[in-house]
């Protein structure tokens, strides 16, 4: 068991980073987005933002992201892969749910001062060390959790429907088009990884609006609250879901398929 939880752990901590080095730029612009009640047009902010601050201004953020999501993604994986493995046949998407539930909520922890920082970064512009300094002293408060409660609501049922939908089509996959490693080890995990990655936010979206609105507002501001004002602007409570899906499909078809490969180089390999 304690063998199979650390092919999770390796295996998601490798997707993780694969997912945030191609795709922050996309995280970058979405964030900016999601936190401002109303101005420019995505691209006329990207280029704006690029031409104050060069190109290299898309990778804001990148930095904490890098070091913490290669370990929330393997929290994930592990509580995904102790779940399958804990339930029965049957009830294997079940065990997919619950794990990706359980791994969700724990990464919360992990990820809502992470993600303070990184939307400080991204949107104010802060110093990294700066920014990094004031939420690490903020942890004893409630300064440094700014947002965890919508956290825990974007990161707990989600995460429990992106496995389950994941581990749903990857079966009904196998069963059509299984049985060649081109399948197995690249088609199946990217269409699987797309179709998780679109239930999951469809479900999970709206409060990762609300989280975003929460920690980039100068005063405290409750869910509701939040949820309110956002239904009165254009878009409402999915405002920036299209641009959100631009950069979660590709995430997930990255992670899942990476996952799944560096699971079986290890497994294939004897190691484990």
């Amino acid at each position: 068991m304690a063998e199979d939880a650390w092919v999770d752990f390796v295996a998601g901590w490798s997707s993780g980073a694969a997912a945030v080095i191609v795709c922050q730029p996309i995280d970058t612009m979405l964030t900016r987005l999601q936190a401002h009640h109303a101005g420019a047009a995505v691209t006329t902010d990207t280029r704006g933002l690029v031409s104050q601050s060069g190109l290299k201004s898309l990778w804001r953020g990148s930095s904490c992201m890098i070091s913490a999501v290669p370990f929330q993604n393997a929290l994930l994986m592990s509580g995904y892969g102790l779940g399958t493995r804990l339930a029965s046949e049957e009830n294997v998407l079940w065990g997919a749910f619950v794990g990706g539930c359980t791994g969700g909520v724990v990464q919360s922890f992990l990820m809502s001062p992470v993600e303070l920082v990184k939307v400080k970064q991204q949107v104010i512009g802060v110093d990294l060390i700066k920014t990094t300094g004031e939420v690490s002293r903020g942890l004893l408060s409630h300064v440094g959790w700014k947002g965890l409660g919508a956290t825990l609501w974007r990161d707990g049922i989600p995460h429990g429907v992106w496995f389950a939908s994941y581990q749903w089509c990857k079966d009904i996959l196998e069963r059509k088009i299984g049985g060649t490693p081109r399948h197995d080890s690249v088609t199946i995990p990217l269409t699987s990884g797309a179709f998780a990655a679109t239930t999951a936010w469809a479900v999970g979206y709206p409060f990762d609006l609300i989280k975003t609105r929460i920690q980039v507002s100068p005063n405290p501001q409750g869910i509701m609250e939040t949820a309110m004002e956002l239904r009165q602007e254009p878009g409402g409570l999915y405002r920036g879901f299209g641009l959100k899906l631009v950069r979660a499909i590709p995430a997930s078809m990255i992670g899942f398929t990476v996952y799944e490969f560096v699971k079986g180089q290890m497994i294939g390999k004897g190691e484990y």
